[in-house]
């Protein structure tokens, strides 16, 4: 019985300690200093930001910011931007395929270069389905791949 109230009584201590940690403000810092960088970025704050709690804005903005439109990484914006738009005709997504495709054409890509990044989107979703559906050895498909491309590598020289 007296190890039962000693669990009791942490279990109320610890409760008690939950209650006492003091909530955050309705917008905390951080989620206010990426607001800033966001309108100083895109010159306005888009609402798919506002969707997020507070607590994830920052991070979120950080990711975007810090990969998708860094012009320091090893890929350029216009080949994110396709890639975007590839994934998001897969997902389907119609605000992320609205989106990338603006985004790619801001970046230098010609509507045939977003035709076929759609085009390579739609050949891997169809050789996926296929080799998933009839269940390819991975092993087996992995070394044929290898072949092929030692073959083309030969070839070339």
């Amino acid at each position: 019985m007296l190890k039962l109230s000693r669990k009791i009584g942490l279990l109320a201590f610890a409760a008690g300690a939950l209650l006492a940690i003091t909530p955050a403000h309705a917008e905390d810092a951080p989620a206010s200093a990426a607001y800033k960088d966001i309108q100083a970025t895109l010159g306005s704050v888009p609402d798919m930001f506002k969707t997020l709690p507070d607590v994830a804005v920052a991070g979120a903005w950080a990711e975007i910011k810090g990969v998708q439109l860094n012009p320091k990484t090893a890929l350029d914006g216009k080949t994110k931007e396709l890639m975007g738009l590839a994934v998001a005709a897969q997902i389907p997504c119609q605000y992320c395929i609205y989106f990338h495709t603006e985004a790619a054409k801001l970046n230098g890509a010609s509507d045939e270069e977003i035709k076929e990044a759609v085009a390579m989107a739609a050949i891997v979703r169809h050789w996926s389905t296929m080799l998933n559906g009839s269940q390819v050895d991975l092993a087996t498909f992995k070394k044929q791949t290898d072949d092929v491309f030692a073959a083309v590598k030969a070839k070339s020289q």
